[in-house]
């Protein structure tokens, strides 16, 4: 017994020293470039501090950042490490350089933390400068950039303006909150904002009773424009519905109309790709691991590039050996689907790249539903009632 213990002892010694001087695997190394602008106006402190519904509350990094963590496991498995490069741009005019310094890193994955101008370029020049990077969109709702606007290489994983007018929508139609009354802002993207809720009103059958503009001034000729009580004395109205981008005006109005209705849109009841306090699927984990390392609660653009990282991890984890052309064409074509906490598969549409996904109703203290609403139908993926469906959509750039 002592003689065949020692013999086992040695052979294991062996073992361990045969395992001592072979070389260490190395994982392959893929980089992730965030790329932001430094004195970006949406994450400006004054606006931070005031967290406005539907607004960033920090930089698309953290997000990024812990999707590379949660897929560490999965990822060294296939021979992989995720690498997180923080890119900030001085300006605008800086993006060639650094375009040039990603490359040199080999780098072809690329979340845009930017300004529409901004991203505009990094996605014009990203096929040319990074030899067929993909580029996902985490911040802004523009549904131009689904549509005219679009890119073959382009991907969403924040949801577009239509998407979240559609999921505001299906829950008036649901309480049978039909008569709106529609308070537009001056900027041209509260233009599009009305313009999206009043696509979103005609599809589910919600009549907009008027339409006032609303503006915040200093002008004591325009003082009525701002007077959430004049605004709001028309009694048809069963909702009021704000169209305010920017949120300054919105976050008045919640209990100062002149009748008791309900406000919605971009105060009071707002639709939002996460909540922080979503209490299903896996939810509270995923704010939780988010406030331990960025030390803010998880907003919807915090969610956004956090999907952005999951969908470039899962992407790699299933064909390590795929190129990004390939990748795209996986991510694109549905066949990668991920999983958001949101309580189903979710995955991007073909035709305008778009990450279809469901959407929280919410106010400033939780979650009342979310969209799509039930009893609402769709012939082939009842998530595609949330924003542009196929046959509607403009863009004709396909990887």
């Amino acid at each position: 017994m002592k003689r065949r213990l020692t013999s086992s002892l040695r052979a294991l010694a062996g073992v361990l020293a045969l395992a001592s001087v072979l070389p260490a695997f190395a994982a392959t190394q893929i980089t992730i470039a965030v790329v932001s602008l430094d004195g970006d106006p949406r994450l400006a402190p004054r606006r931070l501090e005031k967290a406005y519904p539907g607004h960033p509350g920090g930089r698309a990094i953290d997000g990024v950042r812990l999707a590379a963590e949660e897929s560490a496991f999965e990822l060294d498995a296939a021979g992989i490490e995720l690498v997180v490069k923080d890119v900030v741009l001085p300006n605008a005019a800086a993006l060639p350089k650094a375009l040039a310094e990603l490359k040199a890193l080999r780098v072809q994955h690329v979340v845009a933390d930017l300004p529409l101008a901004e991203l505009h370029a990094l996605v014009q020049a990203a096929p040319a400068a990074l030899g067929g990077a993909m580029v996902f969109n985490t911040g802004l709702d523009d549904d131009r950039l689904r549509g005219a606007q679009c890119a073959a290489h382009l991907l969403h994983t924040a949801p577009s303006r239509a998407m979240l007018s559609d999921a505001l929508v299906q829950y008036l139609a649901a309480r049978n909150w039909r008569k709106a009354l529609l308070l537009q802002g001056p900027l041209p993207a509260d233009a599009l904002m009305n313009e999206a809720f009043n696509r979103a009103a005609k599809r589910f059958g919600i009549k907009v009773v008027a339409q006032k503009p609303f503006k915040l001034t200093g002008d004591p000729r325009e003082r009525d424009l701002g007077n959430t009580r004049l605004l709001t004395g028309d009694r048809e109205h069963e909702v009021v519905a704000v169209m305010d981008s920017d949120g300054e005006f919105a976050r008045l109005l919640p209990y100062a109309t002149q009748w008791p209705r309900p406000v919605v849109g971009a105060s009071g009841l707002v639709a939002a790709a996460w909540h922080p306090q979503w209490e299903r699927h896996g939810g509270p984990q995923l704010t939780r691991r988010f406030v331990k390392l960025a030390r803010r609660p998880m907003q919807g653009a915090d969610w956004a590039a956090w999907a952005a990282g999951r969908a470039v991890a899962t992407v790699l984890a299933e064909n390590p050996k795929a190129t990004v052309a390939q990748q795209l064409k996986s991510l694109r074509g549905g066949s990668t689907t991920l999983d958001g906490f949101k309580g189903r598969s979710i995955s991007f549409r073909a035709w305008d790249g778009q990450l279809r996904q469901p959407l929280f109703l919410s106010h400033v203290d939780g979650v009342v539903g979310t969209a799509p609403l039930e009893g609402v139908l769709h012939p082939k993926e009842v998530l595609d009632t949330l924003g542009v469906d196929e046959q509607e959509s403009a863009c004709k750039a396909r990887p």
